[in-house]
């Protein structure tokens, strides 16, 4: 039998673990404080909600789960869907399935926590797994834009915490970039899939993203227009209400200048019109952080007012932000840091256990104690225990320290 994990998932070490627990209590902590409350959902939700669900490229990721017994043997003889269930991957669609079903008991605006794994048939390579960990915070109810305010200072007032060094959050509108495609144009049924190659211009450039507008046969001169659009890049948001209007543009402006107002000089709030985000539930405003040291974004999210409208047959404003949970674990691994936690003591004995455990309780009020029967070779090993993050061992008189 294989001892490894299987590729795209991870075993953690004691020292990983007490980290990542530091990562999801600093987290939890900051959101409670501001108000939001943790819920959970099941990890297998139904086929047809994954698979309607907008979540562009994701839906090619689902981890899809067979029907069992005599369902199977029906779908086989009748070639009907194999499939009756996958696991999530992300915690939007879950959310959005859990409210409609609990609305009653809800109040309005719901605000949410969400902290749990998700899962993608990736194909595994550095910072992307198949499962992983994903922290959400949502606010469902509230179309105002103090929402979108309000969730990107309550997510970065957490990283602050965390402490990942300097980052800067970019802002985008889904509205504000279809009315300048729009201005451009690109007819209303091209919009999604301009967008989707507009999402790729970090990857390719402005020359990958035109030749492949080219390639999908959109009108020549829409293109165009939309490449001198992109040599102006970086676009400020005044450069393109004078393109698209100033009606167009001032919710967004607002979010800006608020969230920027509630940094207080901690981090920059800027617009960016190449801004995307992949998935294809987002109606409105999308944001993500970057991190200035590290490559790559540590959060996104953005508004999906459709969304609760699939089960429900109504709209409700939702809006939500999520931080990378791997990407900061990465990230502060790099840094090599450690949990931050109370000092670990060996309690080696001789005695009886009953004995010893009363005396080592006596010092679990300033420090984590373990337990060990004296062994034979006792250099060996302490050198053990230190190498394992102990601070110190006591046989019962005063701890004495490895690094004095």
């Amino acid at each position: 039998m294989r001892i490894k994990a299987l590729k795209g998932t991870n075993d953690y070490l004691p020292e990983e673990a007490a980290l990542r627990e530091y990562i999801e209590q600093t987290i939890l902590e900051c959101y409670r404080e501001n108000g939001f409350r943790r819920i959970m959902t099941p990890a297998i939700e139904d086929i047809e909600n994954l698979d309607k669900s907008d979540g562009g490229d994701n839906l090619n990721l689902i981890f899809k789960i067979m029907k069992r017994g005599e369902k199977l043997t029906r779908a086989l003889e009748s070639g009907d869907n194999l499939c009756d269930m996958g696991l999530r991957y992300d915690l939007t669609l879950p959310l959005t399935r859990y409210f409609s079903a609990n609305r009653a008991k809800l109040e309005l605006p719901f605000k949410c926590i969400q902290l749990d794994k998700v899962y993608r048939a990736e194909q595994p390579q550095k910072g992307r797994l198949r499962e992983f960990v994903q922290c959400d915070i949502d606010v469902i109810g509230d179309s105002n834009p103090n929402c979108e305010t309000e969730l990107i200072t309550v997510t970065a007032k957490a990283l602050e915490r965390l402490d990942i060094g300097t980052f800067t959050v970019k802002i985008n509108d889904r509205k504000v970039l279809n009315a300048l495609l729009s201005k451009c144009g690109f007819a209303d049924d091209q919009l999604a899939s301009v967008c989707i190659s507009f999402d790729k211009l970090d990857k390719i450039g402005t020359e990958g993203v035109i030749e492949e507008l080219k390639t999908k046969e959109f009108d020549a001169a829409a293109i165009a227009e939309f490449e001198a659009v992109l040599a102006k890049l970086p676009l400020s948001i005044c450069d393109v209400s004078e393109i698209i209007g100033d009606e167009m543009t001032d919710g967004l402006k607002s979010i800006i200048e608020n969230a920027q107002a509630l940094s207080d000089g901690g981090y920059n709030v800027e617009f960016d019109i190449s801004l995307v985000r992949g998935q294809g539930y987002y109606t409105g405003t999308v944001f993500e952080i970057k991190s200035d040291k590290f490559r790559g974004s540590v959060a996104g999210g953005g508004r999906y007012d459709n969304l609760i409208g699939k089960f429900i047959g109504e709209n409700v404003a939702a809006c939500g932000f999520s931080i990378g949970f791997e990407r900061i674990f990465g990230i502060l691994s790099d840094m090599n840091r450690a949990a931050s936690q109370r000092k670990k003591i060996g309690y080696v004995y001789e005695c009886e256990f009953a004995e010893a455990y009363k005396a080592a309780e006596a010092l679990r009020g300033e420090y984590d104690v373990s337990l060990f029967r004296r062994p034979k070779k006792m250099k060996g090993f302490l050198d053990r225990l230190e190498a394992s993050g102990f601070a110190g061992f006591t046989t019962g008189g005063e701890i004495e320290f490895f690094n004095k």
